[in-house]
């Protein structure tokens, strides 16, 4: 095995989202926003679906978001956690309607500001730096409701007004920032990062595509106010990368998995890190009848204005046949797909590929050539807490063992890698399932699905593997001496 020593200053550390763990959902003058109105449980995979959500909350329907594990109140105590693991990094997102609680008003929320400004005082305590998501799958209600979500090209200017609040306030304070978490998952459920839903209609793909491009046009315009406010900080974009595998060697499932993974993993980069927008993607909208409404300024904007880096989650891969008729399909995957006969899945069916990881870094990179961060990866799993009151995650540490020394290879193969920022670092409400039981975390949380539990705070038996892995900058991955098993 090659050394998978990584480089000197790797940024290391854990990531989050605001709607995932603060709770405090109508405290501090916040808003409603979109992660409020998601229901619990099975419920929630229905509504990321479902043509005709209304975003209204229901009688009797648990949420929660409103409540997560109350990072909102107990972040001090989290964040020293972090520390203890040796964290560099923590990557966490801003809830805009904590900063404007309906997304029109002229000034900015005090108190959410200031919120925040507490939380970045308190990791520049402990050494470690935020890395800042402007927008998480959280936009301020009020304007999902009258105004349609990114459809609207005006949401431009009121994420402006925004992004502006946040670098004038935090310019001294945040050098890592990301505009947009998983732009391109839109592509499949688009009520998480652009605020409506989607009928399959002929012309389905006009408003998506529309909505992609105001999108586009915002991000360049932080971009450009990031480089005037805070010359010296980073900004990037933040995609869901899934290498798409042909389910075989017939060239139509070849070329079936190419398109799916220029559509899907290179679209939104392409925008971002060349400025254009792909011929492929012309293409598509030629074939689908996309006439975007582009307004004078904006491809020059876009062009002139690119990101720093590409962020990144990653969780699987996906494997794609053209005729699925025949094929078995891997259920658990929120990105579709057929099953991978070479794969073994989590306990939510989603299937888990090392290797991959290892091939879409070096996909990315041959293609932009910026450098790239791990910003989220991790393995959603049942814990259980022992008599002794250990919860002895083996499993969690073998896949981000694996995981690791994947991109420990991407390394050596000449990637650019940043950072590494395991996703759920503490036990959160999952996004896809708006589930407690769904546990990612180093750290376990005492919460459960049914709202009941303390909130207390457990060290898992990965919070002192990762403390090592940390520490040795990931030699201890193959020095051949065992890492400590923690308590």
């Amino acid at each position: 095995m090659t050394n998978t020593l990584f480089p000197e200053g790797f940024l290391w550390g854990g990531a989050t989202a605001a709607n995932q763990v603060e709770g405090g959902f109508n405290e501090g003058n916040k808003g409603p926003n979109m992660a409020d109105v998601l229901p619990g449980g099975k419920e929630r995979l229905k509504v990321l679906k479902q043509a005709d959500f209304d975003f209204e909350p229901k009688p009797g329907t648990h949420y929660p978001n409103h409540e997560a594990i109350d990072f909102y109140h107990r972040y001090k105590e989290d964040i020293a956690l972090f520390a203890e693991m040796g964290f560099k990094v923590f990557r966490m997102s801003i809830a805009w309607s904590r900063i404007f609680p309906k997304g029109t008003e002229k000034e900015p929320n005090e108190e959410g500001l200031a919120f925040y400004d507490r939380v970045f005082d308190e990791l520049h305590k402990h050494n470690i730096e935020p890395v800042v998501t402007i927008s998480h799958y959280e936009m301020p209600l009020h304007l999902v409701k009258e105004y349609g979500g990114w459809k609207s090209r005006e949401v431009i200017g009121f994420f402006d007004q925004y992004v502006q609040a946040l670098f004038n306030r935090f310019k001294n304070k945040v050098k890592y920032w990301m505009t947009f978490n998983e732009i391109n998952s839109a592509m499949h459920f688009p009520i998480m990062s652009m605020g409506f839903t989607i009928n399959d209609g002929n012309d389905k793909y006009q408003e998506l595509f529309q909505a992609f491009h105001h999108q586009f046009v915002a991000s360049s315009m932080a971009v450009k106010h990031a480089r005037k406010i805070m010359p010296e900080a980073e900004i990037g974009c933040m995609i869901i990368a899934a290498p798409i595998y042909s389910y075989d060697s017939n060239p139509e499932n070849v070329l079936y998995a190419l398109q799916e993974e220029q559509r899907f993993n290179y679209f939104a980069g392409d925008v971002h890190v060349r400025g254009e927008y792909p011929a492929f993607i012309q293409r598509f909208f030629e074939e689908n009848n996309v006439k975007l409404d582009i307004r004078e300024g904006d491809l020059e904007l876009i062009r002139d204005y690119t990101v720093d880096y590409v962020g990144l989650s990653y969780y699987m891969s996906i494997t794609q046949k053209k005729n699925k008729e025949d094929a078995e399909t891997a259920a658990g995957n929120l990105l579709e797909g057929v099953k991978n006969p070479f794969l073994k899945a989590s306990d939510w069916g989603w299937e888990i590929d090392a290797t991959g990881l290892r091939i879409i870094l070096n996909k990315l990179y041959d293609r932009y050539q910026v450098p790239l961060f791990v910003v989220e990866n991790g393995l959603g799993a049942y814990d259980k807490v022992e008599e002794d009151g250990s919860i002895q995650d083996d499993y969690r540490i073998d896949y981000l063992r694996t995981h690791i020394l994947a991109m420990g290879e991407a390394v050596q193969d000449g990637v650019e890698l940043m950072g590494y920022t395991s996703w759920g670092c503490i036990d959160l409400v999952s996004m896809s399932s708006g589930e407690y039981s769904k546990r990612y975390g180093f750290i376990y949380v005492d919460k459960h699905d049914d709202g009941s539990g303390t909130q207390e705070r457990r060290k898992k038996k990965s919070f002192d593997w990762y403390k090592q892995v940390i520490e040795t900058n990931g030699a201890a991955l193959t020095s051949g001496e065992k890492i400590s098993s923690g308590s």
